[in-house]
């Protein structure tokens, strides 16, 4: 039972990495017309740097297929990892609202990361 849960929540989880990284990519999701300034200037600035966004949209997609595949979950877990720093920096600093959301895509990498611990011994051994 526990497996079948954490592969749904697997599945979602990478799922909306990877619809976040297309987007980067795609831009088919419109920005809201209700966006407060700050998050305004901070995309903004996102998107000066011309190499940015498709790095981090690399990543997301990237790390969501691997998120969603249980034998390379561990590697999905750690490249979606400072992506999800970002996040939940941007949304503290800037934007509050969406804090429970990335507070839960965080709660479920970090419980993937430890689930999976064991796999992580040998690169700081």
């Amino acid at each position: 039972m526990k497996q079948k849960i954490i592969f749904i929540v697997s599945l979602v989880f990478g799922l909306m990495f990877v619809n976040a990284g297309l987007n980067k990519f795609f831009n088919y999701m419109p920005m809201p017309d209700d966006i407060p300034e700050k998050m305004a200037n901070a995309w903004n600035a996102f998107m000066t740097i011309g190499w940015l966004m498709p790095l981090v949209g690399a990543a997301e997609v990237l790390g969501g297929i691997l998120f969603m595949v249980p034998k390379t979950r561990a590697l999905g877990a750690m490249v979606i990892f400072p992506v999800l720093i970002g996040v939940l920096l941007t949304n503290t600093v800037t934007e509050p609202s969406g804090l429970p959301i990335a507070l839960a895509l965080l709660a479920i990498n970090l419980f993937v990361i430890l689930d999976n611990r064991q796999k992580y011994l040998p690169m700081i051994k």
